[in-house]
């Protein structure tokens, strides 16, 4: 599902290595922990693959496609890549429910149906007595739980996730992990996690370790 070789990336005219040659390949329905140090260049490779960033050099294909073919990156993430952050970044004034709905709006489904959508999956989260709260009424643990359906309401081939623990306490993140694995695993949607817990990451399928732009 994804495939990276000799991906290169660099920063301030060159002086700054963020990717030294990454080669990866992550299959459809994986999960996949990336675990490394603070500025080892896991967000810079999350980015490249969410069409965020470019890489100077090398080749990414996803789905067998080079991964220009699927521009431009707004269609991109829109049709086949979900992402989540260590910070939710929900947008303060709007319901959860309305955040959730969000991703949907270019879509020619009818508001019901995007409602209806938004509703179910934050109903699978937990949320569901929490559909009209604005994100400063509900715990982080509740925020990040939104964040999360808004990142898998557009069925996702492929989910990115940044360090989506990283802002939560150890048993709230476990609980959190869990459902994106269990939602995920039912529907086949590949996962590339960047963590600093190792406890998060072993419960991946695999952990890749990563230092100074490539993967050991």
């Amino acid at each position: 599902m994804i495939e990276l070789e000799d991906v290169r990336k660099s920063y301030e005219h060159g002086q700054v290595h963020a990717l030294n040659g990454v080669t990866i390949e992550i299959g459809k329905g994986e999960v996949v922990s990336l675990m490394g140090p603070s500025g080892c260049g896991k967000s810079t490779l999350l980015n490249i693959i969410g069409m965020l960033d470019q890489a100077d050099s090398g080749r990414t294909l996803i789905a067998g496609r080079p991964i220009d073919s699927h521009a431009p990156g707004f269609l991109y993430r829109r049709e086949m890549v979900g992402m989540i952050f260590q910070f939710h970044h929900l947008i303060p004034a709007l319901s959860l429910l309305e955040n959730v709905i969000l991703p949907l709006q270019p879509l020619k489904s009818t508001m019901s149906e995007k409602r209806r959508k938004a509703k179910s999956l934050l109903e699978s989260c937990g949320l569901g007595e929490r559909l009209e709260f604005d994100p400063r009424r509900i715990s982080g643990g509740e925020r990040q739980r939104a964040a999360v359906a808004r990142a898998l309401v557009n069925d996702p081939c492929i989910l990115l996730a940044d360090e989506p623990t990283g802002s939560l306490d150890s048993q709230t993140g476990k609980a959190l992990m869990n459902f994106i694995l269990e939602y995920c695993r039912k529907r086949n949607i590949t996962i590339l996690l960047v963590t600093h817990d190792s406890d998060i990451a072993r419960m991946a399928d695999r952990v890749l370790h990563m230092s100074d732009g490539k993967i050991r």
